[in-house]
C-alpha cells in the first residue's frame, strides 16, 4: 500500500457526518482508539493539550470510540461526544463508534494495522487509546501502546510537524 491510500480513508463523525481523510493532506494526524470508561481515559486531557498547543501547526487529532475491550465504551455516539466535552473539553474530532479488530473492523484500522504492526510483530489492537501518528505525507510512523501516554512523545510530534511535506 503506497501513503496516498491513507488519504482515501473515511469515516463518520460521532454526529453521522462523513469524514474524508483527504482533508487531512499536509497534516500530522494522531489516531487513537477510544473509551469512556476505562484506566486510560485520563489520557484524553493530554490529547486536548496537545492538540490545542499544536493544531495551528497542523496536528490533527482522531478519536475512534471502542468498546470491545471490557465493554469500557457503552455510551452511544451522541452521549460520548457529552461526555468528553463536558469533562475534558475535547475539541478535536470523535469520530463514530466503530471495532479496531475481529471481521468487523473498521477500514481505518485495517489499514493502520498493515502499516506499523505492535510489540513483537502484533498486528491487532491490544486495548483502549493504542495510538497511530502519520506524518504529513500520510506514512504511518510510530505507534505507541495504549500505557504510553500522548505527552511523552510529544517530542516525536513536533518533530514531524517540523518536517516538509514530500
Amino acid at each position: 500500500m503506497n501513503s496516498n491510500e491513507f488519504y482515501d480513508l473515511i469515516a463518520y463523525k460521532g454526529n453521522g457526518e462523513i469524514f474524508r481523510f483527504d482533508q487531512l493532506q499536509g497534516k500530522v494526524v494522531l489516531i487513537v482508539n477510544v473509551a469512556s470508561r476505562c484506566g486510560f481515559t485520563p489520557q484524553y486531557k493530554d490529547l486536548q493539550y496537545l492538540y490545542e498547543k499544536y493544531s495551528s501547526r497542523g496536528l490533527e487529532i482522531l478519536g475512534f470510540p471502542c468498546n470491545q475491550f471490557g465493554n469500557q465504551e457503552p455510551l452511544s455516539d451522541k452521549e460520548i461526544i457529552f461526555f468528553t466535552k463536558k469533562h475534558f473539553g475535547i475539541t478535536f474530532h470523535i469520530l463514530k463508534k466503530i471495532n479496531v479488530n475481529g471481521p468487523d473492523e473498521h477500514p481505518v484500522y485495517k489499514y493502520l494495522k498493515e502499516q506499523k504492526r505492535g510489540v513483537l510483530g502484533f498486528k491487532g489492537i491490544k486495548w483502549n487509546f493504542e495510538k497511530f501518528l502519520i506524518d504529513r505525507s500520510g506514512i504511518v510512523t510510530d505507534r505507541f501502546l495504549s500505557a504510553t501516554p500522548p505527552i511523552n512523545f510529544e517530542d516525536r510530534i513536533v518533530e514531524l510537524l517540523n518536517q516538509p511535506t514530500i
